[in-house]
């Protein structure tokens, strides 16, 4: 017959799992004096057994009096309630580190923290801290979430200019399209053909084209003056940018700008049939009136042919259009 562990045989086994397991274990009696400090506490805190056994828990750890903490403490003492504090609005609260350089740049360990009551025959009721080191976890989520953003930057920018690709001009196309609907109000597009864009590829090359798209790209995207205002990089050579709220009295005004603005930037084209022989512009204009609503395409269909004809009478220069 197996004989049976004694009491403080199995108060020392118990003791020694306790120390054992990958968590922080912390018990606090009735009157919140610490009444265990497992030794994982003791690695990550820096504070040993000694300091701290006996010891009223807001004395070792001050900085959690009167915070969430203390209150769940409170809950489980008095109330036999227990907590399991959110780990997104409570990220760090003990002060424990995974090793002395992180103490030395005050980076905490990330932590899971959940309070129970516990009941002792013949004492009043403890409580049970356990915390749990959650910065894998948190590191693992946040790389999720950078990738989530680089990959819908990737989706929604163009790999070259940098500013919106086809697929964000479409889905913000047709959020606007929508909002001018609902509200009653104008929407301007505008299509933009960089000149003679194939001949200066063919006489400067295809390392040179890429640079002048990126030039002229960020140029007209740095016109944009409200978050509503989209920039786009259509295809090819050729841009859109849509303007929200605007009448076609104020997207030629913007048109005209941008014609200025690219002819600014002085970038030679040596095969552009202009006098200048610089890089510019041509510029289709439609707009969607208050009370004259029209189907997406229909406007991106003016545009196009107001930018056909804008070429059509030779080029560097802006014709509007009203959709059909």
């Amino acid at each position: 017959m197996m004989d049976t562990p004694s009491a403080p045989h199995r108060l020392n086994l118990l003791h020694s799992v306790l120390c054992a397991v990958n968590l922080g274990v912390i018990m606090l009696d009735g009157e919140r004096r610490i009444v265990l400090w497992n030794s994982w506490m003791a690695r990550h805190s820096g504070l040993g057994h000694e300091q701290v056994i006996g010891a009223d828990f807001f004395s070792v750890c001050p900085g959690l009096r009167g915070g969430r903490v203390d209150a769940a403490i409170q809950q489980a003492l008095y109330n036999n309630f227990p907590s399991l504090l959110s780990q997104t609005l409570n990220k760090a609260p003990f002060e424990l580190y995974a090793n002395p350089a992180a103490a030395a740049r005050n980076e905490r360990v990330q932590q899971a923290v959940e309070i129970t009551p516990i009941a002792v025959e013949g004492a009043p009721r403890h409580c049970l801290i356990q915390i749990n080191d959650v910065s894998i976890a948190v590191g693992r989520e946040k790389l999720l979430r950078e990738q989530a953003m680089v990959l819908r930057s990737q989706t929604f920018s163009d790999g070259l200019t940098g500013i919106a690709n086809r697929r964000h001009f479409d889905v913000a196309m047709e959020k606007e399209h929508r909002r001018a609907k609902r509200g009653g109000t104008p929407l301007s597009l505008l299509m933009i053909d960089i000149d003679h864009f194939k001949a200066y590829n063919d006489h400067y090359g295809h390392q040179k084209g890429d640079q002048c798209l990126i030039q002229v790209a960020a140029a007209l995207a740095g016109m944009l003056k409200r978050p509503c205002d989209l920039m786009a990089r259509y295809g090819g050579e050729e841009f859109a940018m849509i303007l929200p709220e605007t009448d076609v009295e104020q997207a030629t005004l913007m048109a005209e700008a941008i014609r200025a603005r690219t002819q600014e930037l002085a970038i030679p084209h040596e095969r552009n049939n202009s006098e200048a022989k610089l890089i510019t512009v041509s510029i289709g204009i439609a707009t969607q009136k208050v009370d004259a609503a029209v189907d997406i395409e229909a406007l991106i269909g003016a545009a196009d042919r107001a930018l056909y004809n804008a070429k059509r009478a030779g080029r560097n220069r802006i014709v509007a259009r009203l959709p059909d």
